[in-house]
């Protein structure tokens, strides 16, 4: 069996096909597993990303999804956030990594008042929660965000906690945010593996994390429920005990108002809750 896995070129994205690739070759041992980089437009060029009409996520999947479109890879390999709520049906997300650490994790040099950021969501809540610092958005991959920050251009930057253990990184997070502190972008934690609709992908059972997958269904309805994505401020998180997912969720108006919502269910109704708890948050 031979595999392409197409992902973008950053080191976290790297990694991230790499935990997939290892987790196959486990189940597969003897399977040929190719890793392919493909630059997309937002690894060239962030500045336009308003233009978007799927927001700044289109532009870090869409060259990745022609190569798998054309057959040039066989799987993508995505952090999850990072796609579009409304996807091509042709492109299904046929596999969801078991969850990493779904929080934002704080980085600190020195004692400035200057906090850096890449998303509006985080910045709009680390200026509620510290009101004496300045919140400004710094944009790039972690290697060139953490410059900033060793050079002392900011004296503290928010990123996910999982993307810097998986870089090797836990050991520059001074904090890890609760969701009642910094409620999450929907999905963080989690890799996605996209396929081609039709085709048989049983052999990616291997990945496949049922928690996970509904946490993910719930969020992502959520946040397509409101619209969401990186230009709007909203965030939210499930937790699944046995049967029962819990949803937490928030959404923060034009006028900077703060939304929250919490709604519990059975996880099988998890798309549902996830509607459910956006139209509460809406009312």
């Amino acid at each position: 069996m031979r595999i392409r896995i197409g992902t973008r070129p950053s080191p976290l994205a790297l990694s991230q096909a790499g935990i997939i690739a290892n987790v196959i070759k486990t189940s597969w041992p003897d399977a040929e597993i190719i890793t392919v980089p493909i630059k997309t437009t937002g690894d060239r060029n962030m500045t336009p990303f308003s233009t978007d009409p799927q927001g700044i996520k289109g532009m870090f999947t869409r060259e990745i999804e022609e190569g798998l479109l054309h057959g040039e890879i066989d799987i993508a390999v995505h952090s999850l956030k990072d796609l579009p709520v409304n996807m091509n049906p042709e492109l299904p997300i046929v596999a969801y990594s078991r969850r990493g650490n779904p929080f934002d994790a704080l980085l600190m040099n020195g004692s400035g008042n200057v906090i850096g950021s890449s998303s509006l969501r985080r910045r709009l809540q680390i200026e509620r929660l510290y009101p004496d610092m300045k919140v400004i958005p710094v944009r790039g991959n972690v290697g060139t965000r953490l410059k900033k920050l060793d050079d002392g251009e900011i004296s503290g930057l928010v990123l996910a906690a999982c993307g810097l253990q998986r870089l090797g990184l836990t050991h520059r997070i001074a904090h890890i945010f609760t969701a009642d502190e910094i409620m999450p972008s929907a999905c963080q934690g989690i890799i996605a593996c996209q396929g081609r609709a039709g085709e048989n992908y049983s052999w990616l059972s291997c990945v496949d994390d049922d928690d996970s997958r509904d946490c993910a269904i719930a969020e992502r309805s959520f946040s397509r429920c409101l619209g969401a994505g990186c230009n709007i401020p909203a965030g939210v998180y499930a937790e699944i005990h046995g049967e029962i997912m819990t949803l937490k969720g928030l959404y923060i108006d034009d006028t900077g108002k703060f939304h929250r919502g919490k709604i519990s269910g059975n996880r099988r109704e998890c798309s549902s809750l996830g509607q459910i708890l956006a139209e509460m948050i809406l009312r």
